[in-house]
C-alpha cells in the first residue's frame, strides 16, 4: 500500500474509469504511480496494457502497440490477463485502422476471457469495426450483449455509451428518428461525465442530423467537437469531426468541405491510420469533384483545380475495397462518374454498391446512370432513372410524419430533382414538365401526418423555452446551452411522436386540369437549372412557355425584401416613403413583367393555382401589378390543391380571434372583422392555452400579434401572445385546427429555404397540420394597411367567399396593394 492507502490495483481501476471519461493524462499520472506500488506480473502487465491503449488515442500507435507486446511477454500471466491484452492489442490495431488485425485480436480475446466487464468492452470494439464495414447484424449483436452485460454488472455509464453506439447502427441502417432517439437518452448519462465524453456523442449525434439535413446544426456540434478533442489531445477524434464536417461541408460547400478533408488527411496520416487516411482521401476527392455542381438556391460551385484523375480514384477506391469499406469506395468511383458525365462523357463500367449502402450512396448511383443517358440524349431515360431514384427517397421518408424532416431529408434528392427538371424541359412537353415540377413539390407532401398524442414533457419543454426566450429580449436567447438541449428534445420527441397516416397520390396534369372547371387556371413556375418556364393549364388547354430574363428576376430580387420592409415602415408623411416607394413600384412592375405578363393572355380572368420553385421564394406575389385584384393561391402542390378542393365541405360559419400583445390596432382590425361574423369568440389578451383550445373550436382563426420568422430552425418560428412565443412545435400538438388561418403578424409568411423545392415557415406549418389554407405575408406590413385589407376580407368570407375571392375583393374594394397572400386551397 501507499503511504496514503491507496492500493496499486485501486490506482489501476482508478485510471481506467479517467481513460473511459476522457482524462487522459489525469489517467497516465495514475498509473505512474500505480505502477510504482506493484510487483505482481498480472496487475503490471494490465497497468502497461492500459497506458498503451491510452498512448494509441493520443496518437502514438507505435508505441502503443510496443507497450501492449512487452507486457505480453510478461511471465506468469494469468488466462484472464492475457485475454485482456488481445483485447488491448485490437482495440490498438482498431485505433490504427488495421481492422482485420483488429477482428483476429478481440476474437481471440473475446473467446478466451471469463470476466463479464472485459468481455463487453472487447464486444464494443469488435461492434465498432462492424460498422465501419457495414456488417450491421454483427455489430448490433455484439453492441446489444455489450450493453446487457454493462447493464447486469450495474455500470451505467457503459451501458448508455453502448445504447448510444446501437443508436450510431440505427443511422447506418437509415432509422434517423430510433438513432436520435437512443443517443438522446444515451446523451443524458454520457455527457455528465467529462466534456470528452459529451463531444464523443455529439460527433454522433451530429451525423444523425446531417443525414437528416440539418446541416447547419451538425455542423456546428461538429465543430465544437473538433476543438474539444484538440484541447484534450485526443487527435484521432478530432480528425473524426474534421471528417464528419468535411462530409456535411460536401452537401452546400464542396470548396471548404476539400480544405478540411486535406486536414484530416494529414491528421490520420500522423496517425499512421490508413484506413481513416484513405477514407479522408475518398472525401477530399469527391469534394474536388463536386466542381461546376448545381447547388441549392441556382448557385453553381466554380470548377476545381485539383481534379483526380481515374488512376488516382482507382488508387484510392481500391484502397478502401481492400479493407472492406465498399460503399465509400463505391461513392468515391460514382463521384468520377458523375463528374465524366457532367461534362458530356459518359464511358466506364456501372459501379455497383452493396447492399447495405446508405442512402446518399444509394441515389448518387441513381444520378449517375441518370446522367449518363443524358448524355446519350437519352431523356426520357434519364428521367425514369431519376424518378427511379426519388421513389426510393419515398419509401424510406414515407414513415416520417414529421415536417421537419419531411423538408430536411430532402437534401438527397437535389442532384436527382435538378437532372429531372433540366430533362423535363427539353422534352418541350407540358404534361412532363408538370410531372416534375409536382414529383419535386410534392414529394414532402406525400406524407399525411398522424395527429400525436397529448405530449406533456413537450409542452413543458416549449413552455420553459418560452420563459427562456422572454429572459433574453435581447435576441440571444438562443446561445444559452438550456435553449440548445430544450431545442433538441423537442426536435427528437416530434421526430418520433410523428408518424403518418396515410400517402396522398400525385395527379398527373390530366388529372388536375379536370379539376379545375372553367373558373380556373394553373401556372407551374419550374427553374430548369438554366432558366425559367411556366406551365399554363386551363381545362381545355395546356401549353410551356420559356420566361426570359432570369438573370435580372435574381437582380431584382435581391433587394426586394428591404424595399418591402422600408415602405411598410416608413411614416405615409414622411418625404423618404415617396422615394422608397417608388423604388419599391419599379421593382414590383420589373417582377410582374418577366413572371406574370407572359401567363396572363392564356390565364385571362380565372383564379389561379400558382407553384413556384424555392428560387422564387419570397415574392409578395399579390403586390404584382398583374395579380393585383386577381384571385389566386399559392399552393405547396397542385397535387395537394388538387385533393383539398375535392374535399371541400361547407362555408364557415365561426371564427375567432386572438390579440397578442403591443400590437396598436389589433382591438380596431379584430373588432371590425369580428362583426361580420354571426358566431364570433375573441381573445383579447391570448395566452397560449386559450389559443390552442380556440383554434380547436372555429372554422376560420385569425392572430393579430407580432411574429418572428426563425431561419435557424423554422419550427421554432412563432407568434407572440400573452404568456410567450406559440412556436411551430405547438401546432402540432392541436387536436383540430381551422380550415382557414389567418396570420395578421409581420415576418411569419416568410420561410426558409432548406433543399430542392423545400421551404417550411409559419404558413407550411399550419397547411402540414391539416389547415385547407393560411392567409399571410412574408414581410412587415403597416398596421394601417392589415386593419382594412383583412377587416374587408372577412366580409366576403363571412359571406361565403372563398379565400382567395374574400381577399382579392377586398384588395379592390379598398384599394389597398399589401403582401397579404394566400397558401394552400385558397380556393
Amino acid at each position: 500500500m501507499s503511504p496514503m492507502g491507496t492500493s496499486a490495483a485501486s490506482l489501476h481501476r482508478e485510471a481506467v474509469d479517467l481513460a473511459n471519461q476522457g482524462r487522459l493524462a489525469t489517467a497516465e499520472r495514475a498509473l505512474a504511480r500505480a505502477a510504482g506500488l506493484t510487483d505482481d506480473a498480472d496487475l503490471s502487465a494490465r497497468i502497461l496494457g492500459t497506458l498503451a491503449v491510452i498512448r494509441a488515442r493520443t496518437g502514438d500507435v507505435g508505441e502503443a502497440e510496443r507497450l501492449c507486446l512487452e507486457a505480453m511477454d510478461g511471465t506468469g500471466l494469468s488466462r484472464e490477463t492475457v485475454a485482456i491484452l488481445e483485447g488491448q492489442m485490437g482495440a490498438i490495431a482498431e485505433f490504427a485502422g488495421r481492422l482485420d488485425d483488429a477482428t483476429l485480436w478481440l476474437g481471440r480475446a473475446i473467446a478466451m476471457t471469463d470476466e463479464p466487464v472485459a468481455r463487453a468492452n472487447m464486444l464494443v470494439n469488435r461492434g465498432l469495426i462492424g460498422m465501419q464495414r457495414r456488417d450491421l447484424d454483427a455489430a448490433a449483436d455484439d453492441t446489444a450483449a455489450a450493453a446487457g452485460i454493462f447493464a447486469a454488472a450495474d455500470r451505467a455509464i457503459d451501458a448508455a455509451e453502448a445504447r448510444h453506439n446501437l443508436g450510431y447502427i440505427d443511422l447506418l441502417r437509415g432509422d434517423i428518428v430510433a438513432a436520435l432517439s437512443e443517443m438522446t437518452a444515451a446523451r443524458a448519462i454520457i455527457a455528465g461525465v467529462s466534456k470528452a465524453n459529451a463531444a464523443i456523442g455529439d460527433l454522433d449525434r451530429a451525423t444523425v442530423l446531417r443525414d437528416a439535413g440539418l446541416t447547419r446544426e451538425a455542423e456546428a456540434l461538429l465543430a465544437s467537437a473538433a476543438k474539444t478533442f484538440g484541447d484534450t489531445r485526443m487527435p484521432r477524434e478530432r480528425a473524426e469531426a474534421e471528417f464528419q464536417l468535411a462530409r456535411s461541408l460536401l452537401t452546400h460547400d464542396p470548396r471548404r468541405a476539400r480544405r478540411i478533408a486535406r486536414t484530416a488527411v494529414r491528421r490520420f496520416e500522423a496517425l499512421g491510420n490508413p484506413t481513416w487516411t484513405a477514407r479522408a482521401e475518398a472525401l477530399e476527392m469527391r469534394a474536388e469533384l463536386a466542381g461546376g455542381q448545381m447547388m441549392r438556391g441556382g448557385t453553381r460551385v466554380p470548377p476545381s483545380r485539383h481534379v483526380p484523375d481515374t488512376a488516382a480514384v482507382d488508387r484510392v477506391a481500391g484502397e478502401l475495397e481492400s479493407r472492406g469499406l465498399r460503399t465509400e469506395s463505391a461513392a468515391l468511383r460514382l463521384a468520377r462518374q458523375l463528374w465524366e458525365a457532367r461534362r458530356g462523357r459518359a464511358a466506364g463500367r456501372r459501379v455497383s454498391i452493396p447492399s447495405t449502402a446508405t442512402m446518399d450512396v444509394r441515389l448518387l448511383q441513381y444520378e449517375v446512370v441518370a446522367a449518363r443517358a443524358a448524355v446519350r440524349g437519352r431523356h426520357a431515360d434519364a428521367r425514369r432513372h431519376a424518378a427511379s431514384g426519388l421513389d426510393a427517397l419515398f419509401e424510406w421518408q414515407r414513415d416520417f410524419g414529421s415536417l421537419d424532416l419531411q423538408t430536411s431529408l430532402m437534401m438527397h434528392a437535389n442532384g436527382l430533382i435538378g437532372l429531372g427538371l433540366e430533362s423535363a424541359a427539353r422534352s418541350g412537353r407540358p404534361d412532363v414538365v408538370f410531372d416534375w415540377s409536382e414529383r419535386t413539390r410534392h414529394l414532402s407532401f406525400q406524407v399525411a401526418p398522424l395527429r400525436p398524442p397529448p405530449d406533456e414533457t413537450l409542452a413543458d419543454d416549449l413552455a420553459e423555452l418560452r420563459m427562456l426566450r422572454a429572459e433574453h429580449a435581447d435576441g440571444e436567447w438562443r446561445a444559452a446551452a438550456r435553449v440548445e438541449e430544450l431545442q433538441s428534445r423537442a426536435r427528437e420527441r416530434q421526430w418520433s411522436s410523428m408518424r403518418s397516416s396515410a400517402v396522398l397520390g400525385r395527379v398527373s396534369l390530366a388529372e388536375a386540369q379536370s379539376g379545375l372547371g372553367d373558373d380556373a387556371a394553373i401556372v407551374a413556375y419550374v427553374y430548369t437549372g438554366e432558366g425559367l418556364a411556366a406551365v399554363v393549364a386551363t381545362a381545355d388547354s395546356a401549353q410551356l412557355m420559356h420566361l426570359d430574363g432570369w438573370d435580372g428576376v435574381r437582380g431584382l430580387m435581391s433587394g426586394l425584401r428591404a424595399d418591402l420592409d422600408m415602405a411598410a415602415s416608413i411614416p405615409a408623411t414622411s418625404p423618404l416613403r415617396q422615394v422608397v416607394r417608388r423604388s419599391l413600384d419599379g421593382r414590383l412592375a420589373a417582377l410582374s413583367r418577366a413572371l406574370v405578363e407572359p401567363v396572363l393572355p392564356a390565364v385571362g380572368s380565372r383564379r389561379v393555382v400558382i407553384t413556384t420553385p424555392v428560387i422564387l421564394n419570397g415574392i409578395p406575389w399579390a403586390m404584382l401589378p398583374g395579380l393585383r385584384g386577381h384571385p389566386f393561391t399559392l399552393a405547396a402542390s397542385v397535387s395537394r390543391w388538387h385533393s383539398l378542393r375535392a374535399t371541400a365541405g361547407r362555408a364557415p360559419s365561426s371564427a375567432g380571434f386572438v390579440i397578442g400583445p403591443r400590437v396598436p390596432r389589433a382591438a380596431e382590425e379584430t373588432g371590425r372583422a369580428a362583426g361580420s361574423w354571426a358566431t364570433a369568440v375573441t381573445l383579447p389578451h391570448a395566452d397560449i392555452a386559450g389559443t390552442t383550445a380556440l383554434a380547436s373550436q372555429v372554422d376560420v382563426l385569425h392572430i393579430a400579434s407580432h411574429g418572428r420568422h426563425s431561419a435557424e430552425n423554422p419550427m421554432f418560428s412563432g407568434l407572440e401572445l400573452a404568456d410567450g412565443t406559440l412556436f411551430g412545435y405547438d401546432i402540432d400538438l392541436i387536436e383540430k385546427v381551422p380550415e382557414t388561418v389567418i396570420l395578421s403578424a409581420c415576418e411569419v409568411g416568410r420561410s426558409s429555404v432548406r433543399w430542392g423545392e423545400e421551404a417550411v415557415g409559419m404558413t407550411r406549418i399550419w397547411l402540414h397540420a391539416g389547415a385547407r389554407c393560411v392567409v399571410a405575408a412574408p414581410v412587415v406590413v403597416a398596421d394601417d394597411d392589415a386593419c382594412e385589407l383583412l377587416g374587408a376580407m372577412h366580409e366576403g368570407l363571412a359571406a361565403g367567399l372563398a379565400p382567395s375571392d374574400a381577399l382579392a375583393a377586398a384588395a379592390t374594394q379598398t384599394g389597398i396593394v399589401a403582401p397579404f397572400q394566400v397558401h394552400g386551397a385558397g380556393f
